[in-house]
């Protein structure tokens, strides 16, 4: 409890760190780009005043000196457009094919306007004329800084938290693999029990057809348990008669199910060869038989069909339950996903994982619909 209490600490203070840094550093090229903009305004209007002492020298027949005419031709990257009172236009650092159309030279103003509150060159309470001009190009890429630095921490924290997710479900799966293999060490020691008793009970003159079936459940077990300790390791792949494996699970799961249920089987009468493993196969059907006889609460028509078609088996399983919503169609293949109130959300799961997995298939939704049942296929490779 102390330990999980501490790691949860630990993460909100990471969070919160990680959450005061991003905005400390948003904050800082915030305050940047302002001082960048305030101090590329104080160089426009010394480029105004520049200009105002040019133009009045050169009206008085003056020599202006070289700090003006210095403090104009040095600034080569800021946009900038001069509306003088006469109503002549003068531009600087502007394209000089597209400032020869006087709307391109109207929007550019516009624009400016927009960013930039334009300057008034006065002289003796005279406008002589209008300055607007526009951010600079390095300007510009620096407005852009802070979406950047925030995509990049966006990407970084996806990473992070994929990671994460990644390792935390690692983990788990190491936790169900050993839960599982437990499980079948578990019951294996009863088991072998339950095979001594039975031999006991065939020399005590029961009915052999009690002692029969006490038999089949008890392969049913060790099916089980090798299905379990299976689990986390790669299965072995056979060639097998996919037609006799799926008659032999269907069988079993008819004569263990509820009468109000009328079972159903389409299967073709010849061989169909396929790589499969026979327990995990058979655990599949039976997830899926089972999920179909709840979908239905215990009473409808069930059926399983089998066919080839060219190089592909098909497995279908049909039942008359309540159906499935579309967007719920890949839901129902999610780990822990369920409604079922006591479910636990990993039957369809595990069967998507030894088809899809470990058999290289597929299984999907094929159709539902709400109140008539629902049909689930499983898609195999035939050998040749």
């Amino acid at each position: 409890m102390t330990l999980s209490f501490n790691r949860n600490v630990v993460r909100w203070i990471i969070i919160i760190s990680s959450f005061i840094i991003i905005s400390l550093i948003l904050w800082n090229t915030y305050i940047f780009f302002q001082n960048f903009k305030a101090e590329e305004r104080s160089k426009m209007r010394n480029w105004s005043f520049a200009q105002k002492e040019i133009s009045i020298t050169k009206n008085l027949n003056d020599d202006f000196g070289e700090l003006p005419l210095e403090i104009i031709t040095s600034n080569t990257t800021t946009p900038m457009i001069k509306v003088n009172d006469d109503g002549s236009i003068d531009y600087n650092n502007i394209d000089e094919e597209k400032a020869k159309d006087s709307l391109y030279l109207v929007g550019l103003i516009e624009k400016f306007k927009k960013e930039n509150r334009p300057i008034e060159i006065k002289y003796k309470n005279k406008v002589l004329s209008m300055l607007y001009y526009g951010n600079s190009p390095l300007l510009n890429k620096l407005k852009y800084y802070p979406l950047a630095l925030l995509l990049i921490i966006i990407l970084f924290a996806a990473v992070v938290y994929f990671f994460y997710r990644s390792a935390k479900t690692a983990d788990q799966n190491k936790l169900w693999t050993g839960m599982a293999k437990e499980t079948a060490h578990q019951i294996g020691t009863p088991l072998s029990s339950l095979v001594g008793w039975t031999e006991i009970l065939k020399t005590e003159q029961v009915n052999p057809d009690y002692i029969q079936e006490i038999e089949k459940d008890i392969d049913r077990l060790k099916t089980i348990t090798e299905r379990f300790s299976k689990i986390g390791s790669a299965p072995t792949l056979e060639k097998m008669d996919i037609v006799e494996a799926t008659i032999d699970s269907y069988d079993y799961l008819k004569s263990r199910s509820s009468k109000l249920i009328n079972f159903e089987i389409i299967i073709p009468e010849h061989q169909i060869f396929v790589d499969l493993n026979e327990q995990l196969y058979s655990w599949t059907i039976e997830n899926l038989v089972k999920n179909a006889i709840d979908a239905m609460k215990g009473k409808g028509d069930l059926k399983v069909e089998l066919f080839q078609v060219e190089k592909q088996v098909f497995i279908k399983i049909t039942d008359t339950g309540k159906g499935i919503h579309k967007n719920q169609f890949t839901k129902i293949f999610e780990p822990g996903f369920t409604t079922k109130k006591r479910g636990w959300g990993l039957g369809l799961s595990l069967a998507k994982r030894i088809i899809e997995d470990y058999h290289n298939g597929k299984i999907k939704v094929l159709e539902s619909e709400i109140g008539k049942g629902t049909t689930i296929q499983i898609t195999l490779k035939v050998l040749s």
